[in-house]
């Protein structure tokens, strides 16, 4: 740390406000790095008052444990409880899966190492003693790290700096304890008459031989962890609101009496509680930090709480070991942290939102349905779990009949009268580079190409359905026999040099979005001139400042609009298209009267979602009248605005069971892009869930879109029956040839990729340079 000019710098005087592992950790660090600094812990319990019983952590974040603090690790090391099957049950049935790893331990015993520890160092402990506020702290502290929890007294005095975001979750849980240790991490489904619930279980404590205190001494069995969890509206109707601790417990071991052995659990002034997640924009204030679950939190079923406090600690003191000022490593901490937390957030709150929606799953087949629970966070996908557990991949395939050897993704699926040999689509995506709404030789080439490459179905750009419905000057379109001529042209090409790829058109209208300049000139930008004036459910700006006031639509202009798609229509089929997909989504003009937030109309077309739907299915039923019989329809929405007071899942779950009322063949699910300034959760697979949810509620048919970047990550999401087509868009722009690579890389050769013959010889993939040079055959010490 640095020091005015001719001083040596002063050891810092450190405040921990919490006694958990997260402010634990970080006080014995920083007094190991440097023992002349002055630290202190404030715990307002007692030494062994702890919430909850057993505590799991990862191989990575015990190496992180190793590498800082050998005497913790070895500590740690001597009470460890470690196993590998995850049991699954449901409706009486019992699958196992091996090969995941974990290790867990007593929270009482990792909060005592802790404390040990600290005492060895001289950190002083101060127990059953409220701290002083983090801001008096910070007048005579160098640094104060909150580690105060979830309920973080320090995060809420300074919310204007800090910034929290607090969300309820709508699942209520309780920490119970079984006297035995139970062989594997264990899920279990029970039905309480009322709705389901579920129990989260594993080992903390080894069984120890039994006392040598006289004969039949009991053996001590050990201790794990039991989380019972449901729904709100579950937990209320089965009485447990109303229920003490005890009783709770009791109602709890009645429920699973057969994986409890018919034992009693145990309480430790447990409650029923609502997860809560925590978010908070800024992590700092002056001297002041937060860390563990005053940062942010992430939902108990991917085990990480305890493991990210850790980390945190970790990172903390090594960033005030490489930073020269506080300032300076609290900026580098966060920098480092929230990258790592954020991603742990989505795969916790993926995690959370299967379990909520829970009963949705509770029909699949018995291996789908564990296979889908294994991978619902999307971090443990169909290829780690085949690596730890090939034996029972095989089986989750073999019951989804999937033909041996055969990756989930190059099996067939059917809509209507057309079969797609494989669950891959070339997503839409906007190329801005047709003349006067014609389509090119670009097109020919990027859609050929694309085509060549093996997806089951290659999709157009939005192909719009008047001038006035163009996004950019430089969109396609589908209003004029040149037009029609012109995508003949694409469709004659891939039938003929692509067969068995199927080729869909995607028709929409820009809406309020339109007239503006092409994506890398500006996206979303007006141009510098030659707008034409632009029409929308209500007449409310994109961007207000930015983009025209658009008119809204008469009853007339509804009509007229309706013609057009239904023209469109017509003109796709003698094209050739195979598939037809009407763009609801994204905010344009169909998705603009879907969304509560651009739809302010007061006639018929608007109000409730009944009303907002109204359009949107005229054009459907419009265009399907116009749509060759046997030849598939779907429809792609945006799922949520991403936004308050827009769409929400619930009524993307209502919008995709009215389409599919009038005849939809499948729901393309995206989300988002309504509103500019929507906040959406961006990462791996994020919008997966809303796909999910859709086909498991109606049980029709899905295509996910957003983020799907890997083949693993396909095959994954077709196993676990989340989406039966998976839609990509970048990756086929970095490889049109995405998905022969993919059947290569996994060593499939069968129907469901065939390679063009003239590309035949570039199957298998380029040999590179040497590897295996000769070892050195003697070697001097």
């Amino acid at each position: 740390m640095s020091a005015p000019v001719g001083q040596e710098p002063r050891p810092l005087k450190v405040a921990v406000l919490g006694g958990g592992p997260g402010g634990l950790y970080a006080a014995a660090l920083l007094k190991r790095l440097d023992p002349e600094r002055e630290i202190t812990v404030w715990e307002r319990n007692a030494p062994d008052d702890t919430f909850g019983f057993g505590v799991v952590l990862s191989d990575q974040t015990l190496g992180g444990i190793e590498h800082a603090d050998p005497v913790v690790y070895g500590a740690l090391q001597a009470e460890f409880v470690r196993w590998d099957d995850i049991d699954i049950v449901h409706r009486g049935r019992t699958l196992t899966s091996g090969g995941h790893g974990f290790a867990a331990l007593g929270r009482r015993r990792l909060l005592a190492v802790l404390h040990d520890r600290c005492r060895a160092l001289g950190v002083r402990l101060l127990f059953r003693t409220e701290a002083p506020p983090a801001a008096e702290l910070a007048r005579d502290h160098d640094l104060v790290i909150a580690a105060d929890g979830v309920h973080s007294t320090t995060r809420t005095a300074h919310a204007d700096v800090f910034r929290p975001r607090l969300t309820t979750h709508r699942c209520r849980y309780i920490w119970l304890s079984a006297d035995f240790a139970l062989d594997a991490f264990r899920f279990e489904i029970a039905d309480t008459g009322h709705g389901i619930a579920q129990l989260h279980a594993y080992p903390y404590a080894r069984p120890s031989p039994a006392r040598p205190d006289g004969p039949g001494a009991d053996a001590d069995a050990g201790a794990s962890t039991v989380i019972v969890e449901m729904r709100e509206e579950v937990w209320r109707a089965n009485g447990l609101d109303a229920l003490d601790e005890t009783a709770s417990a009791a109602w709890c071991a009645e429920l699973f009496a057969g994986t409890l052995r018919g034992r009693p659990l145990r309480t430790n002034n447990s409650s029923w509680i609502a997860f809560r997640t925590v978010v908070n924009e800024r992590w700092s204030h002056g001297r002041i930090v937060l860390l563990g679950d005053a940062a942010h939190t992430a939902h108990f079923s991917i085990g990480s709480g305890t493991k990210l406090a850790v980390e945190d600690a970790l990172a903390l003191a090594a960033c005030l070991r490489e930073q020269p000022t506080v300032p300076g490593a609290l900026t580098a901490y966060e920098a480092e942290r929230r990258p790592v937390v954020a991603s742990t957030q989505r795969a916790a709150r993926a995690s959370l939102a299967w379990f909520e929606d829970l009963a949705t799953y509770t029909g699949q087949p018995p291996h789908q349905f564990a296979f889908n629970l294994l991978t619902r966070s999307r971090r443990v996908t169909h290829g780690n779990l085949r690596l730890r557990d090939a034996e029972f991949t095989d089986a989750v395939a073999a019951e989804a009949r999937v033909p041996a050897g055969t990756p989930p993704m190059f099996t067939p699926f059917r809509l209507r009268g057309l079969t797609l040999r494989n669950r891959v689509v070339v997503s839409p995506m906007d190329m801005y580079s047709a003349v006067d709404g014609t389509p090119g030789d670009f097109h020919l080439v990027h859609l050929g190409s694309r085509a060549l490459g093996g997806a089951g179905l290659v999709m157009t750009e939005m192909v719009c359905v008047s001038p006035e419905g163009r996004i950019t000057p430089a969109c396609s379109g589908l209003y004029a026999p040149e037009h029609e001529r012109a995508w003949r042209r694409v469709a004659d090409f891939v039938h003929a040099q692509a067969p068995g790829t199927a080729l869909g058109v995607q028709l929409g209208h820009s809406g309020r979005k339109g007239s503006t300049r092409r994506m890398w000139e500006g996206i979303d930008q007006p141009l510098p001139d030659g707008n034409w004036p632009l029409v929308a459910p209500s007449a409310l700006p994109y961007r207000p400042g930015v983009n025209q006031t658009p008119q809204a639509l008469t009853a007339t202009e509804l009509a007229a609009v309706r013609e057009q798609f239904a023209a469109s229509a017509a003109s796709a089929a003698r094209a050739g298209f195979d598939l037809l997909e009407l763009h609801c989504a994204h905010g344009y003009l169909l998705s603009g009267f879907l969304s509560p937030l651009t739809n302010h109309r007061t006639d018929a077309y608007g109000g409730s979602l009944a009303g907002r739907l109204r359009f949107p299915l005229e054009v459907f039923d419009a265009v399907r009248e116009q749509w060759p019989a046997d030849r598939p329809m779907t429809v792609r929405i945006s799922a949520t605005d991403w936004a308050d007071g827009g769409t929400t899942a619930d009524d993307a779950v209502a919008i995709a069971a009215a389409f599919a009322e009038h005849g939809a063949d499948a729901i393309d699910v995206s989300t988002g892009q309504v509103v500019p300034h929507e906040r959406p959760d961006f990462g791996r697979s994020y919008q997966t869930p809303f796909a999910d949810r859709i086909r498991n509620t109606l049980g029709m048919p899905v295509i996910a879109v957003g983020a799907i970047s890997s083949w693993d990550d396909v095959n994954s999401l077709i196993l676990a029956g989340r989406a039966d087509l998976c839609a990509l868009a970048r990756p086929h722009l970095y490889d049109p040839h995405w998905t022969l690579h993919a059947a290569a890389e996994q060593g499939y050769t069968g129907p469901g990729a065939p390679w063009p013959l003239p590309y035949q010889a570039g199957s298998r993939t380029p040999p590179t340079g040497r590897t295996d040079a000769p070892k050195p055959r003697l070697t001097l010490n």
